[in-house]
C-alpha cells in the first residue's frame, strides 16, 4: 500500500475541485422556441467563495454574463437550431456547466419559450411567446387562455405576460391572431404550486358592501332614494332564476328625468371595505393590475342608453378610474373616461351589447407614476387593443381604498330596464 505523508495529504486536499452544478429551468432541451428565447438557470458549489458570476454559450460564442448564482434573461435567435451551453464559473477557479440543445422556428405559429408544457411554476406565471404567420398584414395580437377563458391579450407578434393563476393543474393555450383573419395556437399543461401570485375577489355582485345612488344631469348631482321620483332604483342579491352561478343580482332604473343614471359602488378594499378592509396600508400600494370579469345579462337592449364597468382607487391624494362603458344607444362603442378634465373618450371599439348574457373583460395597470392604462377591452370573445394612457386627478389625502362600479343609464324617455349580473370578479396584482 501507498503511503502519503502530511504534507502529501494537505496537497491533496487543496487540489480537490470544489463540486458544483447548474440548474436550468429553461429551456428544456430540444425545445422548439420563438426568436425570443428564455433562459432561467441557476447554480450551487461546495467552494467556499461561492458562485462568481454565469453566463450563456451560442454555437460556442458566449452572449451573455451576468454576476451572481443565477440568470433570467431573453436572447433574440433566428431560425435554426442552436447548440447552448449555460455555465457557472465560481470563486475557487472551478466551473461546471449545462447544455441544452433549443430550436426556433421557421414556420408560421406560435412558439412558448417559457414555461415548458409539463413544468411546475410558481403565480403569477410568466408567459414569454413569439408568433409568426403567412399573412402579408403579420400578426395583430397575442393573448393566453387559461381554463378556456381568455385573460391577456396585447397586441404585436411577441408577449411576455405574469398571469395570476390558482394552485394546481391547468391547461393555458397562447394564440395569435393575424392580420388576415387567421390564428394559430400553442396548448400547455402547468403545474402551479400553491396559490395564486395575483389575487381573486369572487362572486362580488353577491357580496356585502354594496351602495346606490341616483345621479342627475346635466351635472350627475347624487341623490338618494327616491331622488325625489328623477329616478328610481333597485337590486337584489342572490338571484337564482337570471343567473349562470346560481347567486347573480339583480339590479333596476326607471324614473321620469331624462337620461337619469343609477350608480351601484362596492369599497371592495379600504375605507368602508367588509371585504379587504387593509387598515395597515400594506396592499393597495403595491398594486398595478387589475381584470375585471362579469356576465351581464341585458333584459332589453333597446331601451339600454349604457352600462357602465369601473374599477377605482385612491391613495396618496392620488385618484384614480379606469371608467369604461358601452355607449349602447349614443355611438355604440366602447369609451373610457379621461379623469383629468371628467369626459368620456371614444375608443373606436364596437360594444354589440346585446339581449341576453354578455360577458365583459376589462384589463388595466397603474403605471409607476399612477398614470392609468387601459390595456384591454373583451366582449363576448371580441378583444380589442386600447393601450390608452391617462393621466391621473387630485383627491383628498384622507382617501384611501378602491372601489368597483356598475351603472346604469337612462335612455331619452327614462324607460324602465333591468340588468343582472355575475360571476363578478377582480383579479390583482
Amino acid at each position: 500500500m501507498k503511503k502519503f505523508g502530511i504534507a502529501s495529504l494537505m496537497l491533496m486536499v487543496m487540489a480537490a475541485p470544489a463540486f458544483a452544478t447548474v440548474t436550468v429551468t429553461t429551456p428544456a432541451n430540444d425545445e422548439t422556441s420563438g426568436s425570443a428565447v428564455h433562459f432561467e438557470a441557476n447554480a450551487t458549489t461546495s467552494c467556499s467563495k461561492g458562485i462568481s458570476s454565469m453566463g450563456i454559450y451560442v454555437n460556442g460564442d458566449r452572449q451573455y454574463v451576468v454576476p451572481g448564482a443565477s440568470l433570467n434573461t431573453t436572447l433574440s435567435l433566428g431560425p435554426g437550431t442552436y447548440n447552448t451551453v449555460i455555465e457557472e464559473w465560481d470563486g475557487c477557479g472551478g466551473a461546471s456547466t449545462a447544455a441544452r440543445t433549443v430550436k426556433v422556428s421557421t414556420g408560421p405559429g406560435v412558439a412558448v419559450s417559457t414555461p415548458s408544457s409539463g413544468s411546475t411554476v410558481s403565480s403569477p406565471v410568466p408567459i414569454v411567446a413569439s408568433a409568426t404567420t403567412s399573412c402579408s398584414k403579420g400578426v395583430s395580437s397575442m393573448g393566453v387562455y387559461v381554463d378556456g377563458n381568455r385573460v391577456y391579450v396585447a397586441g404585436g407578434h411577441t408577449m411576455n405576460a405574469q398571469i395570476p393563476m390558482s394552485g394546481g393543474t391547468h391547461k393555458a393555450v397562447v394564440e395569435e391572431w393575424d392580420g388576415c383573419g387567421g390564428a394559430a395556437t400553442q396548448q400547455l399543461t402547468l403545474n402551479v404550486s400553491g396559490g395564486s401570485g395575483g389575487k381573486s375577489l369572487s362572486a362580488i355582485q353577491a357580496a356585502t358592501g354594496w351602495d346606490q345612488w341616483g345621479e342627475l344631469p346635466p351635472t350627475d348631482a347624487t341623490c338618494d332614494a327616491p331622488c325625489g321620483g328623477h329616478v328610481s332604483f333597485w337590486m337584489g342579491q342572490h338571484e337564482k332564476n337570471v343567473s349562470l352561478s346560481g347567486n347573480g343580482t339583480q339590479f333596476t332604473i326607471s324614473g321620469n328625468t331624462p337620461y337619469a343614471d343609477v350608480l351601484y359602488s362596492n369599497p371592495i378594499m379600504g375605507q368602508r371595505s367588509t371585504l379587504i378592509p387593509d387598515t395597515n396600508h400594506s396592499v393597495i400600494p403595491n398594486l398595478h393590475n387589475f381584470t375585471y370579469t362579469a356576465d351581464v345579462y341585458v333584459t332589453n337592449a333597446s331601451v339600454t342608453q349604457s352600462l357602465e364597468f369601473d374599477i377605482n382607487m385612491y391613495l396618496d391624494s392620488t385618484g384614480m378610474e379606469w371608467g369604461t362603458q358601452c355607449n349602447h344607444l349614443g355611438d355604440g362603442d366602447w369609451d373610457i373616461w379621461n379623469n383629468v378634465n371628467a369626459h368620456w373618450v371614444s375608443t373606436g371599439r364596437s360594444c354589440g351589447l346585446k339581449n341576453g348574457w354578455n360577458h365583459v373583460v376589462l384589463q388595466v395597470q397603474r403605471e409607476s407614476n399612477n398614470d392609468l392604462l387601459f390595456q384591454t377591452i373583451t366582449m363576448n370573445g371580441t378583444t380589442y387593443n386600447i393601450n390608452t394612457t391617462m393621466a391621473p386627478f387630485g383627491v383628498p389625502s384622507s382617501w384611501y381604498g378602491m372601489t368597483v362600479n356598475f351603472q346604469m343609464d337612462g335612455d331619452y324617455n327614462m324607460h324602465s330596464y333591468n340588468a343582472y349580473l355575475d360571476n363578478f370578479s377582480v383579479n390583482y396584482w
